[in-house]
């Protein structure tokens, strides 16, 4: 059984489930919060926030607009900004669609980091604005990582940040979305008429469309943009086979677009190379895709090819999207993999050098795809073509998402003619009972278990509508509903004890525990955190002793160990606590409130040493314990017995 972490804004509580959704299978949650105050000026803030946002969650969309991009600035990169605001000034994105996220400039990041820094923010930024079905697309800019480390292979765990962002409409209306291996992707045209693919929407997809604004410089980015704004519908396709007497699956596609281009009425704009050269110095381009280098004959970086603005491009290469690093003036990509041809940790071809030789949108791969996953040259020309914008061209190429691929460009660079969406195909407005947009209120409606009272159900997913809103009055109110409804309804009195913890009314968390566990009385969460609250919230540590004891019988977690551990540092068992803790830490947790009682608990057994480094990592993943008074005297009491 997998334990999921998901740190809840605006509730300064960690939940961790236990279930494949909230309210699907009656999820354990961990609820042990920290109490935070409002204040009347925070009220009144929310009150304004709650005006705006209610107002823009039902304003018209205008269709396929800067209304529907979503641009996400990397706050601690002065490149990120710069490339944001351009964007934001040429496309007049809404000030409201730009979302500022806190995440270092690296290129990667571990899964948990993506999660808390990435993910989570971006969804706030959504969520808060109830823009769950307007934003169709998802601009990342420089600097935002560019990959979530992980396994590989098939069956691995890394992808690109942008592809896993695909999912996060998916996975929030309370759907499963593995990590592990990738997931097909809903748009991908596959083999149907190029007619059939049809404008973007959430009416019939629940993802996003994620592309970002990249290059080896400010500068790249910035002209990538430029180009995008005044595009061409004027240029050729062409399309280099690869110099190896081997008929693989990418010549066949390569094949399959010119014929495809023919058939719309291009075929005098098509160039498709057979032979075992290598195109270059190609005047007008529109369209290009080759194999880069793993064609044996290409070991250049420019093809000295002219694109014309709105030119858009791929090659069928592993690594292209390793890195927006700008290599040497004097590095080669190469086929032999020589050492001198390594760069970046591949010998392979860099997307870079496409954007900066005028290309405007352009695929890349941060790992090995396989050829399979890569995007399909006789769906993405003829799309575009066709008339989709350059995130739907691309996305119609796309036969796999959560997988290594990034878009690299402007999604509404749209050269060719093409019929918008009516506001209302894009979004349909607020479902009443929920308080979401309409089309996500009705997959969110659709993962709560049959069983569960549709009504009390409509409550829950209102009560998160306003979470995300920053209601916590509003939470309360149609978490009560809910659990009036359905007064077994696990999941909501839960996050109700969550919403009593973190307004500091401890009795009625309690009250909620106690609930559970009247009708279900091994529930774990509800044992494990009736116990932390007595023990620490109302100072009966014996009477909490037995109910942790209970939850580890049925799930051994670190959380549980912890919550044992501490108690029994209250019962002064500190020999056994500290036997508890290391439990506790075995699974290597980063979560301060355990790393915080370590330390108190190896202080209390004189393992001095141990104790410091545990509060030192507790200070780092959470700076802001330093200013707490308890803190501050163990930090004083290891450094005098130094």
């Amino acid at each position: 059984m997998a334990v999921n972490l998901i740190r809840h804004a605006g509730m300064g509580c960690v939940l961790t489930s236990l279930a494949s959704t909230l309210g699907v299978n009656r999820a354990f949650v961990h609820l042990r919060c920290r109490p935070a105050g409002w204040s009347a000026a925070s009220v009144r803030a929310v009150g304004a926030l709650l005006i705006l946002t209610s107002s823009i969650g039902n304003k018209c969309a205008e269709a396929q607009s800067a209304a529907n991009v979503l641009l996400v600035v990397n706050s601690t990169s002065a490149a990120s900004g710069s490339v944001s605001r351009y964007y934001a000034e040429r496309r007049g994105v809404p000030q409201d669609n730009v979302c500022s996220i806190t995440t270092p400039a690296n290129e990667s990041i571990s899964r948990a980091d993506y999660l808390a820094q990435i993910e989570q923010p971006i969804w706030q930024c959504i969520a808060g604005l109830r823009a769950h079905d307007r934003i169709l697309y998802i601009v990342l800019t420089k600097d935002v990582p560019i990959r979530i480390s992980g396994t590989g292979g098939r069956a691995g765990t890394n992808a690109s940040v942008d592809s896993e962002l695909t999912l996060l409409y998916r996975r929030r209306t309370g759907q499963q979305a593995p990590v592990a291996g990738f997931v097909p992707n809903p748009y991908y045209a596959g083999s149907g008429p190029i007619a059939n693919v049809k404008p973007f929407s959430h009416e019939l997809q629940d993802i996003y469309l994620v592309t970002r604004i990249d290059g080896f410089t400010v500068q790249d980015a910035i002209a990538l943009i430029d180009r995008a704004t005044t595009p061409s519908r004027d240029g050729r396709f062409v399309l280099d086979e690869r110099a190896a007497l081997v008929d693989s699956g990418g010549d066949r596609w390569l094949r399959s677009a010119a014929e495809r281009l023919r058939e719309q009425g291009l075929g005098d704009r098509v160039q498709l190379d057979e032979s075992t050269k290598v195109l270059t110095k190609e005047a007008g381009v529109l369209g290009y895709y080759s194999w880069g280098s793993n064609d044996p004959a290409i070991q250049i970086r420019d093809f000295e090819m002219q694109f014309v603005p709105g030119a858009i491009a791929g090659m069928f290469v592993s690594t292209d999207g390793r890195t927006f690093k700008e290599p040497p003036a004097a590095w080669r990509p190469s086929n032999d993999g020589r050492r001198e041809s390594i760069f970046g940790g591949s010998h392979q071809s860099l997307v870079g050098d496409l954007i900066r030789a005028g290309v405007t949108g352009a695929a890349g791969h941060v790992d090995e795809p396989f050829l399979d996953a890569t995007i399909r040259p006789e769906i993405l020309f003829p799309a575009y073509a066709s008339g989709r914008n350059l995130a739907e061209a691309y996305y119609a190429a796309m036969p796999y998402l959560s997988w290594q691929t990034l878009i690299i460009g402007d999604p509404l660079c749209a050269p060719f003619p093409h019929a918008l969406l009516a506001t209302l195909a894009i979004d349909p407005g607020l479902d009443s009972a929920t308080e979401l947009p309409g089309y996500f209120a009705k997959r969110r409606l659709a993962t709560f278990e049959a069983s569960l009272n549709k009504d009390a159900a409509a409550l829950f997913a209102r009560a998160e509508s306003r979470k995300s809103r920053k209601d916590p009055a509003g939470v309360r109110q149609a978490l009560e509903a809910a659990v009036a409804v359905e007064p077994r309804f696990t999941v909501a009195r839960l996050q109700l004890a969550a919403a009593a913890q973190e307004a500091g009314d401890y009795d009625r968390a309690i009250t909620q525990f106690r609930a559970v566990l009247g009708y279900a009385p091994n529930d774990p969460v509800a044992l494990n955190d009736l116990a932390y609250n007595l023990a620490v919230r109302q100072n009966k540590p014996e009477e909490a002793l037995p109910f942790v004891q209970r939850a580890i019988a049925i799930l051994k977690t670190p959380q549980f160990y912890d919550t044992l551990a501490w108690i029994q540092h209250l019962r002064k068992q500190d020999t056994e606590a500290a036997a508890s803790i290391r439990i506790a830490r075995s699974t290597n947790s980063q979560d301060p409130d355990i790393l915080w009682h370590a330390a108190v608990i190896y202080a209390s057994v004189k393992e001095l040493p141990r104790a410091a480094a545990e509060l030192d990592l507790a200070l780092k993943v959470k700076p802001d314990l330093a200013d707490r008074e308890d803190v501050k005297q163990l930090r004083q009491q290891l450094l005098d017995a130094k």
